[in-house]
């Protein structure tokens, strides 16, 4: 069946095009079974257009993953930033930045699995877009070292940031399971955030809970 023509957008509009092939390449990418195979001509034919008409905004097809990459980055990072903004100790921000990092993982699974799950290759995807992770990986080990544990440890900047990177290691296994094996008979997920906060901040699996309520 022929393709249907995409209507031209008024003199001056460009950005439209623009919106629509970041919008077209978020859905591709987040919907694929290998989005690692995105091509130019698929996100062209998603919107439209000649593959051509891309380059009038974007360099090639990396460093439109890229920028998409890079909004869903500041997507999570928003929210969780959001979801700390009103707490009042060290323990509920790390609970509530983790807890707005499970659940947006589990609410969106194609994008989590595009940004987290390692399914871009660098040369699709230059390791520039994945640097925005940085920003949670270090917001992460300073709340969790802010938080403490009862027996004072981690001390060092070593140990601070290796107990942060196992945390997210831990939530990142929590999140794919959770997307990968939904027909498991999973308890409450909030349920297996706090037995995982609990480990790692030797407060009690109650104290967490309560911090998830509010």
């Amino acid at each position: 069946m022929e393709q249907a023509t995409r209507r031209r957008n008024p003199r001056g509009q460009g950005q439209v095009l623009r919106e629509q092939l970041i919008e077209a390449t978020a859905r591709l990418l987040a919907t694929m079974d290998r989005p690692e195979t995105l091509t130019l001509r698929q996100v062209a034919r998603e919107v439209g257009v000649a593959p051509a008409s891309i380059y009038s905004h974007f360099a090639d097809l990396s460093a439109l993953v890229e920028h998409v990459l890079k909004l869903r980055y500041d997507e999570l990072g928003r929210l969780m930033n959001d979801a700390a903004a009103t707490t009042t100790s060290p323990l509920a921000e790390l609970v509530a930045r983790c807890t707005a990092y499970v659940h947006w993982g589990v609410g969106h699974p194609g994008e989590y699995r595009t940004i987290i799950g390692g399914g871009m290759p660098e040369q699709l995807a230059s390791l520039n877009a994945h640097g925005a992770g940085e920003e949670l990986m270090n917001a992460l080990v300073r709340v969790l070292a802010a938080a403490g544990r009862p027996d004072g440890e981690p001390s060092t900047a070593d140990e601070q940031w290796q107990a942060g990177l196992i945390l997210w290691t831990g939530m990142h296994g929590l999140v794919s399971l959770y997307n990968s094996h939904g027909n498991l008979p999973w308890p409450a997920l909030d349920d297996l955030l706090a037995q995982l906060l609990s480990l790692h901040t030797g407060r009690p699996a109650t104290r967490i809970e309560d911090l998830m309520a509010g």
